[in-house]
């Protein structure tokens, strides 16, 4: 079959690109045995992988470009942002089954639950009782219960309706969506809503001879106060490393002047247990996961939390708070691989690590099932052949509902 991904945006194409997301699943769609190529707006790049299709940005709102390519599906990576609506609507005129990935948690328009959006505003805001939050808070409310009602709904509406599958990456996500669907267009549009979840890279996998350390792993981009807290995690991390003596931390991620400071002012007996790692290479993060026990997040809102997935895959289990905005951390956290905060306090987070290391301490985790059980989930030809058969299974029923009518396309195998 010929499936391709695209993302509306003209980001780099070399292989960070090709690490994850719509980049990723078009290398997973390759493993399965597909033609495919990742698709994007822009000038070619010195970059840009050899799989990777440039155009101009009105061919991607075409329908007679999009006819050219002879596609039996596409999976589109456009967030289901409005602004985007007119290349979905020329991708399924053109006769590509159509998944449309949204790359969120769920509660992004006041229709689908008014308290669940009013409840994530207030965190990705920052969610600290200050005038100026204050603020922000009220300005983006009322922007979202008059504009964003009045046309951001509507519009995001009109492409939503264009996917044959309304694709979403958690569980948590995925019954939130079906609430918004079920606003924007009934039963009918809820029934296309489905989970799948971000692919992982097949190199996030647990060695047999791997040996697990009583280790705690973090990785984030710690330059982003607001969404990764790097001000929670150190606090909570002292604690951790006053409470066991045993535990080492790795943190890795580019460093900060905040993060360096911090590290210096940790007395001699926790100082010598935390290692900050800077920014590593995939291979040296498979490293880093293989040899610890427990991935923590400190995060306050998370779309999916891919380095999350790649730690599943390769044995860790995950610890993070509770939170609206943390819904995939829900289902990493479900089944015995992790624990979540009881509330999203400093005190909780702590509680939730030493109760997760005591887990391991106890028999209760295997890293070898952690790896088996998500590994199979995420690795991206696993997702990418979930993916065959939710475009398989909807031709067929697009078929079967409009036999003289339904496209013709190469359909090769």
């Amino acid at each position: 079959m010929r499936i391709y991904t695209c993302t509306p945006f003209p980001f780099g194409g070399g292989e960070d690109f090709f690490a994850r997301d719509s980049g990723l699943m078009c290398r997973g769609l390759q493993a399965c045995g597909h033609e495919s190529m990742a698709v994007m707006p822009g000038d070619r790049q010195p970059e840009d992988r050899p799989d990777l299709l440039r155009t101009e940005y009105a061919n991607l709102e075409s329908v007679a470009w999009w006819k050219t390519q002879q596609l039996d599906g596409l999976i589109l990576y456009a967030w289901g942002h409005p602004t985007y609506r007119n290349v979905a609507r020329a991708i399924r005129e053109a006769g590509i089954t159509l998944i449309l990935n949204q790359d969120n948690g769920g509660w992004i328009s006041p229709l689908g639950s008014f308290q669940g959006w009013l409840h994530e505003l207030w965190i990705i805001l920052g969610g600290k009782t200050s005038v100026r939050t204050l603020m922000s808070f009220f300005k983006a409310a009322v922007k979202g219960i008059t504009y964003g009602l009045c046309v951001t709904d509507p519009l995001r509406a009109i492409h939503l309706k264009q996917g044959h599958i309304i694709a979403c990456v958690s569980p948590t996500a995925a019954e939130r969506y079906q609430l918004l669907c079920k606003s924007y267009g009934g039963d009918a549009m809820v029934r296309r809503v489905r989970m799948l979840p971000h692919p992982v890279e097949p190199r996030f996998q647990i060695q047999a001879q791997a040996t697990k350390s009583r280790m705690i792993a973090c990785v984030g981009r710690w330059q982003d106060l607001i969404q990764k807290r790097p001000s929670l995690m150190q606090a909570v991390l002292e604690q951790v490393l006053t409470q066991d003596a045993q535990v080492r931390v790795e943190i890795a991620g580019e460093l900060t002047e905040t993060l360096s400071a911090w590290h210096q002012t940790l007395p001699a007996s926790a100082k010598h247990r935390v290692r900050l790692r800077g920014r590593l290479g995939r291979d040296e993060l498979v490293d880093l996961f293989q040899a610890a026990q427990v991935f923590y997040s400190p995060s306050a809102y998370e779309s999916f939390g891919i380095a999350a997935g790649e730690a599943l895959c390769t044995g860790c289990s995950v610890v993070a708070g509770p939170s609206p905005s943390m819904a995939a951390f829900e289902w990493f956290t479900s089944e015995n691989f992790g624990t979540l905060a009881q509330r999203d306090r400093l005190e909780e987070h702590v509680a939730a690590l030493i109760e997760e290391l005591a887990h391991w301490d106890q028999g209760r985790r295997n890293a070898q099932e952690i790896s088996k059980t998500w590994s199979e989930r995420l690795h991206a030809p696993k997702v990418a052949a979930r993916a065959t058969k939710m475009i398989l299974e909807s031709r067929q029923s697009q078929a079967d509902k409009h036999p003289q009518t339904h496209p013709s396309s190469p359909m090769s195998t």
